[in-house]
This record gives structure tokens, sequence and C-alpha cells, in this order.
């Protein structure tokens, strides 16, 4: 817009033309307005390159102090509420299927015709835009990791809380949202590895629908760096990984191994299956990838790797020497304990003899305490016992389970029975039952350990999206897959606390995998040899 000038020159003035003085203050008071509007254009698009991720996106290198990053928790804020738009192109969706109870014959529900298909993925994208559902971040539970990025780096979200200083460069890799990207996941064919176990096969197990396997965790602000098996086997020459604890950490074990596997042939790999112990061995590399079983990390009655369902529980939560003697020597250990503490809210322990006596005797206490010991205790020992020039030790947070609907606003639906999509447009909390006191206990023990530091990979937030991704009625009970008759019968028998595989436990090992790749090669003591 631009004031017309006066015909005539500066002649008298016209009747009814502003005077000299009112045309001045009339070009001030327009020059303020502009003025004010492109500030406000400038912010709305600086907003707007900060939410579409502006900037080189370039890999994470993880950063080598993770305790830095481990002070915001305490005053991190929820960020389901508060995360950003998912964009229409990056959080596409499949064709959202809604959730149902269970039908008739048990199985999964059959995808909805194509032009409802078509229908509802509008919807669904449209819906996309303007909410958070697919986001996670650091909420009051989480505890940022901050990482480098190499280059550059996109915008980053503060989801570090107050006390923390948030650099430039900096991202939380575990503040993002999942992204369905056929063109990038899955990570390898469930077909295309005979080392997984039909606990995890959700497809040849008759699962009709493979969107789970589709999606790939997309941290706000930068990328996690591409898993490269090569280059990981390359880390592992001649040294141990090994996975220690429950069944979640078995998942996680496969998932390793399929990861890896196909960099080797067929009569170089080899597994064995010995007890407590099962081994992964690449031979050209002279390199393992190994689980042990260990639910409660220190001894108890559910110790035997096939007859473990006890209901009735017990643990000697000083006791740890039995099982960490198969832990020393270990180049990569990566533990977990959570879901065998969720049968109850006490924890009965004992603190000496047997478990086999007829009558042992034990105590009962809040199962927060007792978490609390095991770790103090298994805290202990790793400080005690192993050489951070030596050894990577990294702890996951929990695994969550999806065994009430309500929880993400379906309360019709039966668990995880016949989900099909990720909670990507649930705008309120998620509530799955998650113990976030056992969260924190793992969180603060792990943070206060100096000697031996331990990396805390919190998986807990982004994978209580995933309602989708459990085996459901699509695997194993007892050693003996489901017959129809129980398939139809989901409310007794789907499980919704293990994963399929292809799925998120892959995403879980690219943490590992940041971790790995990025840290410096430990130091080899004089005269010590590779492992054999």
């Amino acid at each position: 817009m631009r004031i017309p000038r006066r015909k005539g020159g500066a002649g008298p003035l016209a009747v009814g033309v502003p005077s000299r003085r009112a045309q001045v203050a009339a070009v001030f008071a327009l020059a303020a307005l502009l003025g004010v509007s492109v500030l406000y254009d400038s912010a709305h698009i600086a907003a707007s390159l900060r939410r579409h991720g502006a900037g080189p996106r370039a890999y994470a290198k993880l950063a080598s102090d993770d305790g830095a990053a481990a002070a915001a928790v305490s005053s991190a804020s929820a960020a389901r509420e508060e995360a950003p738009a998912v964009e229409e192109e990056t959080a596409r969706a499949p064709p959202a299927k809604g959730v149902e109870s269970a039908p008739v014959e048990g199985t999964d529900r059959p995808d909805p015709p194509p032009h409802q298909q078509q229908a509802e993925k509008a919807d669904t994208e449209a819906e996309a835009v303007a909410k958070p559902g697919a986001t996670a971040g650091s909420s009051l539970q989480d505890a940022p990791l901050i990482e480098e990025v190499v280059q550059g780096g996109g915008a980053v979200h503060d989801g570090g809380g107050a006390g923390v200083a948030r650099q430039e460069g900096a991202c939380d890799l575990y503040r993002g949202r999942w992204v369905y990207d056929e063109a990038r996941a899955p990570l390898y064919k469930e077909s295309g590895c005979g080392f997984l176990t039909e606990q995890v096969t959700c497809m040849r197990n008759g699962r009709r629908d493979d969107d789970y396997q589709k999606w790939r965790w997309q941290p706000d602000g930068c990328d996690l760096p591409r898993f490269d098996a090569k280059l990981l086997l390359e880390k592992l020459r001649n040294k141990r990984l090994m996975f220690v604890g429950d069944s979640l950490n078995r998942n996680q074990w496969e998932s390793m191994v399929c990861l890896v596997q196909a960099e080797a042939p067929w009569d170089k790999k080899s597994l064995v299956k010995n007890g407590s112990l099962n081994v992964f061995r690449l031979q050209e590399y002279n390199a393992t990838v190994e689980f042990y079983w260990a639910p409660f990390l220190v001894e108890s009655n559910s110790d035997d790797p096939d007859i473990h369902s006890i209901s009735d529980r017990m643990i000697k939560p000083t006791s740890i020497a039995k099982h960490a003697a198969n832990w020393e020597g270990v180049d990569y250990l990566i533990f977990n304990t959570y879901i065998w503490w969720m049968n109850t809210p006490q924890m009965k322990t004992v603190h000496g003899g047997s478990f086999s006596r007829k009558h042992v005797k034990y105590n009962e206490i809040e199962r927060v305490d007792a978490y609390r010991k095991v770790l103090k205790t298994w805290s202990r020992w790793v400080e005690a016992h192993l050489d951070p020039k030596r050894t990577t030790v990294l702890f996951m947070s929990v695994s969550p389970v999806h065994m009430q609907s309500e929880g993400w606003g379906s309360p019709n639906a039966i668990k995880c029975f016949s989900e099909t999509q990720p909670a990507i447009n649930y705008t309120k909390k998620l509530e799955v039952g998650t113990d976030w006191d056992l969260f924190a206990i793992a969180q603060r023990v792990t943070r206060s350990m100096k000697k031996v530091p331990v990396h805390f990979i919190n998986i807990t937030a982004l994978s209580e999206i995933r309602k989708d991704a459990h085996t459901s009625v699509h695997t194993l009970r007892q050693g003996k897959l489901l017959v129809a008759e129980q398939k139809a019968n989901p409310r007794k028998f789907a499980d919704c606390i293990h994963w399929c595989l292809p799925g998120v436990p892959d995403t879980w090992n690219e943490f590992v995998y940041g971790h790995i790749v990025s840290t410096l090669p430990p130091q080899q003591m004089p005269g010590e040899q590779p492992h054999r």
C-alpha cells in the first residue's frame, strides 16, 4: 500500500485534503503496522521451519558424556501433550483401521475395502497435522539422551526441562514420532532370518497385516544413525556382546541376531543354546551376540530358562555372584529387568538357603523397595568388577505392555488384540499401566554410577505408542503355537507383552548400535588375547 501523491506539487492544500502533519503521522503509523507485520511473519516462518525440521538432517553421533543429559529428568514436562504437530508427509500413516472387539473366529480383523481405506487415510492425515498423537518425548519420566549432530542439525525441541542448557546441534533421540516408511522399514525380512523363534514370527503364525513392520522412529531435529551391520560387526570383531535379563531382552537379542546375521555365510555362523546362555557366533569376525537368562538379575526361583512359569516368585536381593560370573570378560553388556516384577505389588525376598526347600523363609516387601535393593546390588557389582576401559554397559528402560485398552481410548477393545495402528492420533496421555516408579529407580541408579558409566536406553515412552506391534494371538503358549480355540479367546491368550519381529525391538537396537559405533575402542590390556 502507498499514499497517492497530491496533484499540483506543493501548492496550497485543497479542501478536504489532509494537512502535511496529518500525512506524516499517517506514514509513521503505517510504518509501525508494517514493522509489526514483518516481525510476526518472521516469527511464524521461524516456528514453521523448526516444526518441520529445517536445516540439514545429519546422522547423530552419541555424546561421550550421558551424565550431562541425564540431569534433566526431574523437571522435564509432559511432552506427549506438548509435542509438535506431525507433518502430513513425514507422518504418513497406512490406511487407518479402528479398533474393534474380537471377532468370533479370534483372528485379526481384515482390512477395510479400498474406498474406505482412502477416506480413512485422508481423515487420519488431516488429524495428524493438528495432533501430536504420534510423538513421544521427555516427559516427567523421561531422561533426555543428548547427542551431537555431526553436521549442523535441525531444530531441537527443549525436552530437557529446567536446568539443562540445550546446546545448538544437540538432539534428544528419544523425543520424536513414528513415521510410516515402506522404503526404509523393516531392516530385514521375517522369512530371511532363520534364527527367529516361533514366539515372535507373527506373519508365519497367521497375522494377516504387516504394517507394524513399516514404522521407523524419527527423532525431532536429527536422524537415528542408519543401522550398518558391517560397521557394527567390525566394532564387534574379537569381542562379545551380551544381553542379560528377561524375555524382553531375549526378544531384543533375537532382533540383534537378525540384524547382523545376513553379513555371514550360512556355514560361518552358528547358534548354541546351553542352559541360561545362548550364543550366536560369527566366525569370520570372531564375534558373539549372546543372551543370558536372569529375569531379576539376582538369584530367584525363576532362574530355570525353560521351567520358570512360577506365580509365587521369590528373589535373593543381594545374591548376584552366581549369575554375574557369566558376565565377566564381556565387552558390551546390555541389562534389563522389569516384566517379572509386575505380578504382585509386593515381592518375597529370601536371605539364605535354597529355593527348593519345602518351607522357605521369606520377607515380603514393597515391589519398589525390592527393585531398588536389586539394582543397588547390581550397580555395586558392576562398579567393583568391570573395567570401563574394557566393557561398555547399557541398561534398557522398561518395555511397556498393552493390556489396558482404555489407556489409549478404546475401552471396548480386548487388550492389544486386533490393533493394527500405533496410537498416533491419541492426544491424551497414554495410560497403559507402566510402572514409572521402577523406571525412575533404574534411571537414578544408573545415573549415579560414576566409576563405570552406564548408558540408559530410554525406550519406554516411544514404545507405549506401539500398541499394534505385539505378538497377540500369533505366538506360543507354554512352548506350543496357539490353536484356533485359543486364538478365539484373546482375553485369555493374547500376548501383549512381547513384540513381533521384525518390529519395535529393532528400533531399540538402533539406539544400542548408535552407542557402540560411536564409542572409542576400549584399550586392550597388555598380554590380553581376543576371545575364542
